[in-house]
């Protein structure tokens, strides 16, 4: 299945979460086992031998693909969680959202120090998210070898935004 084939399968809802927005709906990407499975094949490929130690995912989309990515490395799942949902002490953060702002966090004992970390999300938009989430990894001790999505909004400008950061999506529009 190539990126065109995947990129088929993203439905576009208009005006959701407020209006102005195209939300770009994945569930009907990962409900076509297939495709899933492309898109969690091709990161698990691209990273299965760059010295990654932990997975983070960025709640709560960025869990559906940290997960199955984690899992087949071999290595530890880091959930980036809104607050209040994590137990022990945390790091958070505030960021601007292009419709808003909002808060991560992330234990503070989640990573070794100097932790080689892929973060991985659904989508880049315009990186005030994942931004956030990579200041969390680096305050908490890791080190952020990539930011991977399933898709990426080119004209949004989100990877200028991550100057500094490798990034990689599979999906591009």
């Amino acid at each position: 299945m190539t990126s065109n084939d995947l990129a088929s399968l993203v439905r576009n809802i208009p005006d959701f979460p407020q209006p102005g927005i195209q939300f770009k709906d994945i569930t009907t990407l990962i409900g076509n086992g297939p495709a899933f499975n492309q898109v969690i094949s091709t990161m698990v490929e691209r990273y299965r031998n760059a010295g990654i130690e932990a997975v983070a995912g960025v709640e709560s989309r960025g869990f559906i693909f940290s997960a199955p990515i984690a899992l087949q490395l071999g290595v530890g799942l880091v959930p980036v969680r809104k607050p209040g949902k994590l137990p022990a002490d945390t790091y958070q953060i505030e960021y601007e959202l292009e419709y808003g702002s909002n808060k991560l966090e992330i234990h503070r004992d989640a990573l070794t120090p100097g932790a080689r970390v892929l973060l991985v999300d659904d989508l880049l938009a315009t990186g005030g998210t994942i931004l956030a989430a990579s200041q969390l990894i680096e305050r908490a001790g890791g080190s952020v070898a990539e930011l991977a999505f399933v898709i990426e909004l080119t004209f949004l400008g989100g990877r200028e935004k991550l100057a500094g950061y490798p990034v990689f999506s599979v999906i591009q529009y």
